[in-house]
């Protein structure tokens, strides 16, 4: 469910934490690590402070744009704009052309730049908002050093040191040198700007006196640095190269093989653009080089907004947010590593049409849950539809994602259309997918740690293809969508609309590089880069240097007396905690959890990235209720419920259960209420029936209403109904009948006492080592579940494995055929997470936070095996397929899981019957039956082994795996054993055999 955190060095002490709770990492933890942040020895702001008269000194790249002249068109924040077009840019360096501007009060400026002859550079039609100090704008990268600065240059007395900078891994467009000669003090951060040297090398040569070595970190302007994890680098004097944390001493120059490219690469040919509604989609044939192309600069002329030129490192360009019926033209240039621009293509024109209509919500399908087999995907992780979406964060390089070119926001909801058809040919008919809404902090690609409960996290969205397109998406092939909600806690920077925490983020320099400078302007998304800091995760909205209006956190801003790692001095309120007022009490808990099986289980804070909701509190139950209606209205089919166990059961019976089933009741009728799908994680990790004893801590215990009445109080009530079942125990728990037949009949179940709340089958789960003991776990447990037909079955998640492995299923093919046999016959939903029909990842550690890149977990990319087309014929046929993703159909575990699905799919019996054991011997063997109205369907189950059925109705039986027809007349029926992970499913007047012999059924 979660990333694994590590604390920052301002963090409080933590509880015991339960393994299960895989938080997220703060940047902060990577203070000392690579990548994330100035060197121990030099705390220093990222950017020079303001100069007293409020001026910026605006240094803009000339190189790749090739202008004759530039000018710098602004306003101050707050003022107005220059006259067009603006005031001429002066030559400052080689490539570089720069202009002081005099703000006066302000603290910023917006910018646009132009040659003066018509051709304009104003970021995309957004214009650049540009700090105080001195700011570079280079290709549309925002950053703050000086490019021509001589800091530290060697001026042939002293000694010298070269240093050649590798920016290949980091990708970063500028790169600084932040350094201290031995003996010597450091530079102002973020030091000296380096200069491009050849493809990848940036280069700097320091005089540094008698000194004979150097310390050193690197940085990319806008707060992202590499310390040699927390380190610095050591250098000597003559050339060395650092590159990959790497340091070469007495390196030959890197770039001295390279001959100067002069050589523009040639022009890109074949530019068509097609517009659909007020949204362009531009194409060309790739460009050569000798060197290789870098990046495209597209030019758009159209319009009311002016000329744009927009950098990509494609051969596409989808350009939104066009207007309506209107003429534009696009030209394409190439640019090489040198910054070497080719001559513009030949222009392509189009014409938008009118203005996409907003997708009508849907309607939740509404049928049993029970027929629908569930598939579980991370969506970032799934299959990636849309490239412009994806982002990395701030642990991007740090987690090693960086160097296998696989951010962790990958997947959306576009590749998830795309791909629905590869789900229907598996046989499912339910998609549950992680949480939808905007999620805010430094790992948060699961989404669990939600920010903005009422906006859709744009990360995952694309134009044609929103939440509510992919909800209707796969209406429309029959298959439901089920939402991952979180109601227990919000990220560690509040929820948006209810609280959000002001931090005390920088009194000095020292936390500078971590929060970003305010741009009052700019409103987080998770995907727009603020272009101050060109950062999407950008955090200057959080903190403040002056003490907020309604704070309620204890001694907020004063010194705590302690110091980080790095000798940082640790502010009190700088980081989120439940003990120190920093969340009021009206909206979070004000506590840690000390026992994980106690009463503060439910009323305490997990882990300092997931801030606890006082869910008893009417405001945050009316945030939550308004969020999650949002949802049901646009139709979604089901809630899959997060972290359930640490939230009241009388809370959810009185609140938020309620309020799901009234709105759905509201929305689209009793009938569709009836079917929406509710189930809960109520994380029970042990092998018992009960959770170590505590009825309050039970899966189970979360399917039924309350028995006795409580205190108006919510919080008073939650108290009491705790101990007045704790002290009741286990022996004193209602039972059910309803999973269970009576001899061979099939009886209306009772749900009159049911909470309406389902749950994943934690028994079953630990127990998946092996079928076997899954199996007899399960039936134990059944009883105290109010319908256990409705229990969600899987054998390994995006949190654990069986018995609480932190490892992918690794038990082998055959084992996970039987596991599926199993799961696909007995009662309760059958439940795959993403993969697992091809042993993806198996035995790779589930999650490791930012401590390992995600191509090396369980939670890996899974879209390089979906490559190619897809159709599906039918639930578990497959129409046609092509590529990668035709081997992955081939696969022989997905062959039984198809075959499975249409066997189950074609017997009622298997998909909504109570069960018995009564009469049969053998290891996991069953019969179940399911009967209404006109519907009568019987079937007997062995996997694995043989068995032996008595008392059963006469009759045909014909068996759905082999077509074998037995006929019954004294009530006796033997099956021999199929075999590890096949199965016999003799059904009475059945529809014969369903398929043909696979590699396990047959």
């Amino acid at each position: 469910m979660r990333s694994r955190s590590t604390a920052p060095p301002s963090a409080p002490p933590r509880p015991r934490i339960l393994r299960r709770v895989l938080a997220t990492a703060a940047a902060a933890a990577g203070v000392a690590a690579l990548l994330t942040g100035p060197s121990p020895s030099a705390p220093a702001p990222l950017r020079p402070a303001a100069a007293a008269s409020g001026t910026t000194t605006v240094f803009y790249y000339t190189k790749t744009k090739n202008w004759p002249s530039a000018y710098l068109h602004y306003a101050p924040d707050g003022g107005s704009w220059t006259t067009a077009p603006g005031t001429r840019m002066e030559s400052a360096c080689t490539d570089w052309v720069k202009k002081t501007v005099d703000l006066g009060a302000a603290t910023g400026l917006r910018a646009a730049f132009t040659n003066g002859s018509g051709i304009w550079d104003n970021n995309g039609g957004g214009d650049y908002a540009l700090g105080t100090g001195t700011v570079t704008v280079k290709d549309g990268v925002v950053a703050h050093s000086d490019p021509c600065a001589d800091t530290g240059s060697g001026s042939g007395s002293g000694n010298e040191a070269t240093v050649y900078y590798a920016t290949a891994t980091t990708g970063w467009t500028t790169a600084n040198i932040h350094y201290a000669p031995a003996g010597g003090s450091w530079t102002t951060a973020p030091g000296a700007g380096m200069e491009p040297a050849c493809a990848g090398w940036w280069k700097k040569t320091l005089g540094i006196g008698t000194a004979t070595s150097l310390r050193a970190a690197f940085n990319n302007g806008n707060g992202v640095w590499d310390n040699n994890n927390g380190t610095d680098y050591t250098l000597a004097t003559g050339t060395s190269t650092v590159k990959d944390r790497k340091v070469t001493t007495g390196a030959q120059n890197p770039c001295a093989a390279a001959e100067p490219d002069t050589r523009a690469p040639t022009a890109p040919a074949k530019v068509t653009a097609t517009a659909t509604h007020t949204s362009v989609v531009v194409g060309w044939d790739a460009a050569t080089d000798d060197t290789g192309v870098v990046k495209y600069q597209v030019t758009r002329t159209g319009g009311t907004k002016g000329t744009t030129v927009t950098d990509v490192t494609s051969t596409v360009l989808t350009d939104t947010g066009l207007e309506a019926r209107t003429t534009y033209t696009y030209t394409v240039k190439a640019a090489d590593a040198a910054g070497n621009t080719s001559s513009a293509s030949a222009p392509a024109t189009v014409t938008t049409g009118e203005r996409a209509p907003e997708p009508a919500g849907g309607t939740p399908l509404g049928t049993d849950p029970r027929k629908d087999p569930i598939y579980f995907v991370l969506t970032a992780r799934f299959y990636d539809g849309d490239s412009s979406n994806n982002r990395g964060g701030s642990q991007h390089v740090k987690s090693g994602n960086a160097a296998g070119d696989d951010p962790m926001f990958r997947g959306d909801f576009k590749g998830l259309v795309e791909k629905l058809d590869y789900i229907k040919a598996l046989g499912f008919s339910a998609v549950w997918i992680t949480p939808v809404v905007l999620n805010r902090s430094d790992y948060d690609y699961h989404g669990y740690h939600g920010y903005d409960f009422y906006k859709v996290d744009p990360r995952l969205e694309s134009a044609g293809a929103s939440y509510q397109d992919l909800i209707n998406a796969a209406h429309a092939k029959g298959m439901k969508i089920y939402q991952d909600v979180v109601y227990n806690h919000s990220s560690r920077w509040g929820a948006k609309g209810l609280f959000t925490p002001t931090v005390y983020g920088v009194r000095d320099s020292q936390w500078s590089w971590y929060y970003d400078e305010r741009d009052d302007g700019f409103a987080y998304d998770g995907l727009t880069v603020e272009p101050k800091s060109g950062k999407s995760y950008y955090n200057g909205d959080l903190w403040s240097t002056a003490e907020p209006t309604g704070n309620t956190c204890v001694n907020w801003g004063k010194p705590t007396g302690g110091r980080s790692a790095e000798g940082y001095t640790v502010y009190n309120c700088q980081w989120p905690s439940p003990t120190s007022g920093m969340f009021p009490k009206q909206y979070y808990h004000q506590c840690w959890i000390g026992n994980w099986e106690g009463e503060d289980s439910r009323s305490c804070w997990l882990h300092e990235d997931l801030a606890d909701f006082d869910t008893e509190s009417t405001a945050v139950q009316n945030y939550l209720v308004g969020a999650y209606d949002k949802y049901i209205d646009m139709g979604v089919d089901g809630f899959r419920l997060d972290t359930a166990v640490h939230i009241p059961r009388v809370t959810w019976n009185r609140r938020f259960l309620p309020a799901i089933q009234e709105r759905v009741t509201q929305r689209f009728g009793a009938g569709k209420a009836a079917n929406f799908f509710v189930f809960a994680e109520v994380g029970a990790f042990v092998n018992d029936k009960w959770n170590r004893g505590s009825v309050n801590h039970s899966a189970q215990f979360y399917t039924w209403k309350e028995r006795k009445e409580y205190s108006a109080d919510d919080t008073r009530a939650a108290l009491e109904q705790y101990d007045y079942e704790e002290q009741l125990g286990t022996g004193n728990q209602p039972v059910s009948a309803n999973a269970f037949l009576n001899g061979n009949t099939y009886h209306a179940p009772d749900h009159s006492q049911a909470s309406g709340m389902n749950i994943i089958d934690m028994r079953m789960h630990m127990n998946f080592g092996d079928a076997q003991n899954a199996y007899s776990n399960g039936k134990d447990s059944d009883d105290s579940v109010n319908d256990a037909t409705y229990n969600v079955v899987y054998v390994d998640s995006h949190d654990y494995g069986p018995n609480k492995s932190s490892t992918r299923y690794s038990g082998g093919t055959d084992a996970w055929a039987e596991n599926m046999s199993l799961m696909w016959t007995f009662r309760g939903i059958p439940t795959l997470y993403y993969g697992s029909e091809t042993e993806f990842q198996k035995g790779k550690q589930i999650d490791c936070g930012p401590t390992c890149p995600l191509a090396s977990t369980g939670r890996a990319y899974y879209g390089d095996h979906l490559a190619g087309t897809v159709t599906a014929a039918d639930f578990g046929r497959t129409g046609s397929a092509t590529g990668a993703v035709a081997d992955t159909l081939a696969q022989p575990l997905v062959k039984h899981l198809q075959r499975l699905n249409r066997i189950r799919r074609a017997v009622p019996a298997l998909q909504m019957g109570q069960y018995s054991t009564d009469g049969i011997s053998g290891g996991m063997a069953f019969k179940r039956r399911y009967t209404d109205g006109g519907t009568d369907s019987f079937a007997l189950v062995t996997v694995t082994g043989g068995a032996t059925y008595t008392g059963i109705p006469n009759g045909t039986y014909t068996d759905a795996v082999t077509g074998d027809v037995r006929t019954v007349t004294n009530g006796t029926l033997s099956v021999a054993a199929p075999g590890k992970g096949n199965l016999r499913v003799y059904v009475l007047d059945g529809p014969g055999r369903i398929g043909g012999d696979g590699p396990y059924l047959k």
